[in-house]
Formats: C-alpha cells, structure tokens, sequence
C-alpha cells in the first residue's frame, strides 16, 4: 500500500477527458460504482426476488440520490439502473408492473446521465441474463431481446456499453455479438468464479470467447468476494494472454466475506438475502481489495452488491497516489481515522492511525454464530426443470413442492 501521506492531493478530477477504452489505454484507473439492487432493497424501493429497476421510473429521486452518492465517493462510471430490465424478466413470475421495459430502461439513463454530467463519469448501459436463456429459448430469441435495450441505449447515446451478470458464457457471448452491433465500446462481466461459468468452462476460456466476440474489457462482478473475483480475473487475464489476444479488465465484486460458497457464489448461502449484513466487508477491507485488484493489473475497479458509496470512497483513497487526486466524499474522511483525532474520547483519539485500523480483527459481537455456511447446492443450470421460467406467479403447489425438496436436501 502506498503511504498514507496523500494531504497535498487534489480533491477533485479538473478536467474530464475521454471514453472507457482512451482513459483505459492511457493507464487510467477506472472506479465503477457499487451495488444499485440491494442498496435499493434495503432503502425500500427494490423487491428482493424479482431484483427489477423499475425504481427507475417509479422513485426517480432514489436511484438519482444513489447516483450521486458514488460519484461523490469516487466513480467514474454511472451505470444505467437496468439491471434485469429485460422484458421476460420485468413479466417473470407474476411479476406486474405499471411501467414497460422501455420506459424504465430510458429513466435510467436519463438519471445517469444527469449525474455523470455533474461531474467527471461516463454513463454505461447494461444488460444482464434473462430469464428466456435458463428457459433454453434459442440464441435468435434471446439476443432479440437484447437489442430491444440496446434501440433505448442507442437513442440516449450512453458512452460505452456492459454485458453484466451472466453465469452462461455462451449467453453474455450472445449479449456482446448484439452491443457490438452499436459501434460502442462493450465491457462483458460474468458471475463466476475460478471454478468457471454454469457449464464448466473456465475463467480463462470464458474471457477468450467474450473477446472474440468483440468484448474489449472483460472482466467479473457480484456472486464472490473482492479476493475470490480478482483471483479469477487473473485467471482470465492469463487465458487471454495465452491465447494471444488483448483486452482490459474489470472486476466489480461483492462487498461480503463469502469463503463457504460453492460455484454458483451467495445465491446459494443459506442467509441469502435477507441475512447476509454479518458477513459485511469493511472500508478498510476495500483498501486491501482495491491494492490487489491494482497489482493485478485490474484498471476497471468497482464494485457490486453490498457495496455503498463508503466502499467505493474507500477504493478511491487507496489508489488516490496513482490517480493524482481524493474524491469530494474525502472532505469528510479522515484518511486511516486520521479525524479521530478530533474525538471527546483519548482511548478512541488512541485509534487515529493506520496500523490499528489495518491490523484489527472486527468482532460479530455474535457469540453463537458459526463463521460458515453451508451452501444449498442444488446443482440446477440451464435446461433443468426448475429452472424454466414462467410468466404466471408461483403456485402454491410449486412452492409445497419447493419446501419439501429443501427439507430433503
């Protein structure tokens, strides 16, 4: 890590130059934002379960609010708030909304772009798996789903272009052939880890494909912790080498401890979602993440859920030298608890300095909770039954018959 010494440090980016691929081959360091489904399920404006954007249209205020939270902290990249906002998901299962995919896929980039423009970011449109690919729909279906978002991300003219949240290579590959049709740049993000997609293809062959689609920075984000996805990106890193190509990374994980997960990430934990607050990283685990992801040769840093503007602020100052300069959000962050030296207290004064911070051992405060889970592990991917999706909400006699196999497994 570098020294803490970073006081003469500019505030404030002065001038804003670029797209993603010119800042990202002049060696700039690229700070996404965080995690926009669960920040907003926990503010009251998300439903955990269909995990739709439609806050976009419906809370404004919201998503703009948040926008604008993380450019503080330090991104300098606003994404489109259109996560799941393909029309099979925002219709799946009983889903019913007043607002069409359209209209919610243009709000959201509309309050991007509002935000980014107050300062020195770039609005990027996103698009994630669907629930008509895990229904084994065919590749003209699903890509003809895609391109409905990218009409809305053409029309707004978003600045580059993500391929975000897929566990099927073979589906974010579809993803990337349709952005690419745009004349963008297009990012491609899976949610693997280094065991590889849903169908066993690993990290490594996972990035060639996306970059032989037309993928020009590739890259993971959500399902695993900060360590865990910067592992795999370098697995990545290494396949695309190996096979004599050339792209950017990026990696945008979760900001939870998650070392009991099997392949599939926190989906499968057993506190997922409504539990997982214990297993919270710390903004002084972020200047960890955000040093290793750096030595790895990661420029495209963020994060996804979990992460609030102060993991993202805490990003941002740990990689303040490199960058030349401390988000706005600084102003009011003693770097390393430097402003506790302001404290009524001397035993928390006592805590003013890097070394207590970087060397504590956060308690649960928790005596009788186990440090691990034990992952469902049902094993279902693509093609299996209870995997194909349905416009019609949930049965009773689904669930029933949901209940009792989780009993038995």
């Amino acid at each position: 890590m570098p020294p803490s010494g970073t006081k003469s440090l500019s505030k404030t980016r002065l001038t804003k130059e670029g797209g993603i691929l010119e800042r990202l081959n002049a060696g700039e360091i690229v700070i996404g934002d965080g995690g926009f489904v669960v920040a907003l399920e926990k503010r009251g404006y998300v439903k955990a379960g269909p995990w739709t954007p439609e806050a976009a249209a419906e809370h404004p205020e919201a998503v703009r609010q948040l926008h604008r939270e993380f450019l503080r902290a330090g991104s300098n990249v606003m994404q489109t708030f259109t996560f799941y906002c393909s029309d099979d998901k925002l219709e799946n299962r009983g889903n019913k909304l007043t607002f069409t995919g359209t209209q919610i896929n243009e709000a959201a980039c509309d309050l991007a772009r509002e935000v980014a423009d107050e300062g020195d970011a770039l609005v990027a449109g996103g698009v994630s798996q669907t629930p008509s690919y895990l229904s084994c729909k065919s590749d003209k279906e699903v890509k003809a789903i895609f391109k409905k978002q990218l009409d809305v991300f053409t029309k707004k003219n978003v600045d580059f272009l993500i391929v975000e949240y897929f566990e099927h290579v073979e589906e974010a590959v579809w993803a990337v052939e349709v952005l690419k049709e745009a004349g963008k740049p297009v990012a491609a993000s899976l949610c693997i880890g280094p065991e590889g997609d849903m169908h066993g293809v690993s990290p490594g062959d996972c990035a060639v494909k996306l970059v032989k689609a037309g993928a020009q920075i590739v890259g993971v984000n959500c399902h695993f912790d900060p360590m865990t996805c910067v592992k795999t990106v370098k697995m990545m890193k290494e396949g695309v080498e190996k096979a004599g190509l050339k792209a950017h990374y990026m990696v945008q994980p979760l900001a939870l401890h998650t070392p009991d997960c099997d392949c599939r990430g926190f989906i499968d934990l057993p506190e997922f979602p409504y539990a997982l607050e214990p297993r919270a990283l710390t903004r002084w685990d972020m200047h960890k993440y955000a040093r290793e992801a750096y030595n790895a040769g990661i420029r495209f840093i963020g994060g996804c859920c979990g992460f609030e503007p102060y993991h993202i602020r805490a990003v941002a100052e740990e990689l303040a030298q490199e960058r030349g300069f401390l988000p706005a959000a600084s102003e009011k962050h003693g770097l390393w608890g430097s402003a506790l030296e302001m404290h009524t207290k001397p035993w928390v004064r006592a805590r003013a300095r890097r070394d207590y911070w970087e060397n504590l051992k956060p308690a649960t405060g928790r005596p009788h909770s186990a440090s691990m889970s034990t992952p469902d592990g049902w094993g279902y991917t693509r093609g299996h039954a209870e995997l194909m999706q349905q416009k019609e909400a949930t049965s009773k006699d689904q669930l029933k018959q949901l209940f009792e196999m989780s009993k038995k497994k």
